[in-house]
């Protein structure tokens, strides 16, 4: 007996492989997933997207009209649909993908970020056991329950659930546990007056610019105000990465704006608040508070 005439049968299209069928079979089970370039970095936005002047995707922390089929804005780009993954919008970005990345709070995880053996020992000394997967460097400890996510909340360790994405590196091993409190205290930054000599933990919440400081300042008030808000707007845009540079830059362009003042303009105040913006999007403290630093042309305090 003859087989039956392929006439009329749709061609078979060849089977996804390496990341794109990875993330195929994990969307499958309801995980949100993205592709990484190389660096485990996400994929840059693409022209229409680029400084977000597209408003971001509505899911973003600050909503914005965004419809683009690309893979841009990194976690907020996490979809679970196949015809998304598989469209050719992503193709270009599956072609270069070398891993997989995914969205923890997506489906309401935590992942704890212990990027080496010191940050390790201190998990097992300080946190409930739960299901672990090995990474490059560490181990990724997963709970269930989600909570904002943080960079550097101690050495080695970052916290990634809303707003992040984490690499995938295997379902791991252990049974998954409910998020602790030892877990949501690590990304609390208490407000506290520290000791001549102590180094705070969190910026000053009561600095601001003010007229009555900037005695010599040449500049309106409505100025100034006008010139920081929007520098810090731009700073919280980077809810993802680049937060620290961003701020970099507004501190230098702020700085730029009185070099003919008289002075003094304090510019130790507004430096706080530009502090504070990249502190509320997960850049470790004192990496902000150096980056503000810099840019003002301004020594680190507590710098010898």
């Amino acid at each position: 007996m003859t087989d039956p005439s392929p006439l009329g049968r749709e061609p078979l299209r060849p089977q996804p492989t390496g990341p794109l069928a990875t993330a195929l079979a994990l969307a499958s089970r309801g995980v949100p997933v993205l592709p990484l370039r190389v660096g485990k970095a996400p994929f840059g936005n693409c022209p229409a997207c680029a400084k977000n002047v597209c408003g971001g995707r509505p899911n973003m922390k600050q909503a914005g009209p965004c419809t683009c089929p690309r893979p841009c804005h990194a976690w907020a780009a996490a979809t679970t649909d196949p015809s998304a993954l598989t469209s050719t919008a992503w193709a270009t970005a599956w072609r270069q993908a070398t891993a997989v990345a995914y969205h923890p709070a997506g489906i309401r995880l935590t992942v704890v970020d212990l990027d080496h053996a010191d940050a390790i020992t201190w998990a097992h000394a300080h946190l409930p056991p739960t299901r672990t997967v090995p990474t490059t460097r560490g181990q990724h400890w997963i709970y269930v329950g989600t909570m904002p996510s943080a960079h550097g909340v101690r050495p080695g360790v970052d916290i990634k659930s809303r707003m992040a994405y984490a690499r995938w590196l295997g379902p791991g091993t252990g049974r998954m546990a409910p998020l602790p409190d030892a877990v949501r205290a690590l990304a609390v930054r208490e407000e506290a007056t520290p000791p001549p000599g102590a180094v705070a933990s969190s910026p000053h919440p009561q600095a601001a610019w003010e007229r009555s400081v900037a005695t010599g300042c040449r500049h309106t008030e409505r100025y100034v105000r006008t010139g920081l808000e929007r520098g810090l707007a731009l700073v919280a845009e980077h809810t993802q990465s680049g937060a620290g540079s961003q701020a970099f830059q507004v501190a230098r362009f702020l700085a730029k704006q009185h070099t003919q003042c008289p002075g003094p303009c304090d510019l130790e105040a507004i430096g706080e608040e530009i502090t504070a913006a990249a502190v509320a999007v997960g850049v470790p403290e004192p990496y902000a508070r150096r980056a503000v630093a810099n840019g003002l042309g301004l020594a680190p305090q507590g710098a010898a």
